[in-house]
């Protein structure tokens, strides 16, 4: 038998190592983060021990790095979903369709993305990965679409805001309301409550729709 070509080594080391992403995603969802072993995530993703510790140096990066993973394919869907936004409104949609995605995953994985944001506070702080990377792109992206002049000001602005809205959501006695903090954020870029995934609630806007500060130099 040939040996296999690097390309081929590659794609199953790619494939591998989502494997053990979507593994960690579903197990801290499950049973929560201490519950949950290195050698747990190695069996679900039907891996080897040992590869857990090749591709990450420990359960906390390999959490980080599974979350933005997570985090990353839910924003791609929502940004790409049909019909595709075109026109001159086309970055109002695209902005409120991200601030929908995220906060989306705070109200439905509630148990994955509180112990997210811990790792995140904690002395390691952020972990900058591929999927953080990838993750980072997009929002950027989505903020030059939006009508940013200075998206290397605005994107942290909007990635900061977004991280304290899910921390409001998810605090524990004294959460915030999901659509409250939608309106805020709406308010803050102007944008329609109609755009993105409106949640269900009475009203139109339960904030009145007062618009406060936009993106700086927006167009």
């Amino acid at each position: 038998m040939s040996p296999r070509s690097a390309s081929v080594n590659e794609e199953l080391r790619r494939r591998s190592r989502e494997r053990l992403l979507q593994a960690t995603v579903e197990l801290v969802d499950e049973r929560g983060y201490e519950a949950t072993t290195l050698g747990d995530i190695a069996d679900r993703a039907g891996s080897a021990r040992g590869l857990v510790s090749y591709y990450f140096p420990g359960k906390r990066q390999l959490l980080q790095s599974a979350v933005h993973r997570l985090m990353h394919l839910t924003l791609a869907e929502a940004l790409e979903r049909e019909p595709r936004p075109a026109g001159p409104d086309a970055g109002r949609e695209l902005l409120a369709r991200a601030i929908d995605a995220i906060l989306g995953l705070a109200h439905d994985r509630p148990t994955l993305m509180r112990t997210h944001m811990a790792g995140i506070l904690q002395q390691e702080g952020f972990v900058q990965c591929d999927e953080q990377q990838r993750l980072a792109k997009l929002l950027r992206d989505t903020v030059v679409r939006y009508g940013s002049c200075d998206p290397d000001t605005d994107y942290p602005l909007l990635r900061a805001l977004l991280m304290g809205a899910v921390v409001a959501v998810l605090l524990p006695g004294a959460p915030m309301p999901l659509a409250r903090l939608r309106a805020e954020l709406f308010g803050r870029y102007g944008l329609d409550w109609e755009l993105g995934s409106p949640p269900d609630v009475p009203g139109r806007d339960p904030s009145g729709g007062s618009p406060l500060v936009p993106l700086t130099g927006r167009r």
